[in-house]
């Protein structure tokens, strides 16, 4: 029976570079909420007059947020017949709920992990900092009010968490 693994945590603690590393190791499939949706959300935050980079706002929240998930379901939906599946994204709102393991195990009809992934806050500024994407610069133009506006807590859940550093 394959797996569904999800990654999760703030921007910045190493979920994608966790999440890579780990697909390698199990020789599973891949996805990344950055990189699977990413084309398409720029493209529909500009046709909607908003700002591309803008992954924050209530406005990305109310148009995107909910399809992107849907987007990487769908895709390990494909995957999971034959092999594992690692999704990487924060689902800050999802590891609220106690029973979202179990739904997702009912909806695939496979195994869930979830693996929360932290690091001390000027380790995540610093990463955030070096990878230079535009995305970013909002947090960073502000750091102490996006962390002060930021979801930070661990799953309320059985799950595995990892400090990077």
């Amino acid at each position: 029976m394959a797996t569904l693994t999800l990654i999760c945590g703030p921007a910045g603690v190493g979920k994608s570079t966790y999440g890579r590393r780990l697909s390698a190791e199990r020789g599973a499939c891949f996805l990344d909420s950055d990189t699977v949706t990413e084309p398409a959300v720029r493209a529909g935050m500009k046709l909607g007059g908003l700002d591309p980079d803008d992954r924050d706002s209530l406005a990305y929240r109310a148009a995107f947020r909910d399809a992107v998930y849907e987007c990487l379901f769908a895709t390990a939906a494909e995957n999971l017949p034959h092999l594992d599946v690692i999704i990487v994204g924060p689902f800050t709102s999802e590891i609220q709920d106690p029973d979202f393991p179990s739904k997702l195990a009912q909806r695939f009809g496979v195994e869930v992990q979830v693996i929360f992934v932290t690091c001390d806050e000027a380790l995540r500024k610093s990463r955030i900092e070096a990878r230079g994407n535009p995305r970013d610069e909002v947090k960073l133009r502000d750091w102490d009010a996006y962390l002060a506006g930021s979801d930070i807590r661990s799953p309320v859940f059985e799950h595995e968490r990892v400090v990077s550093s």
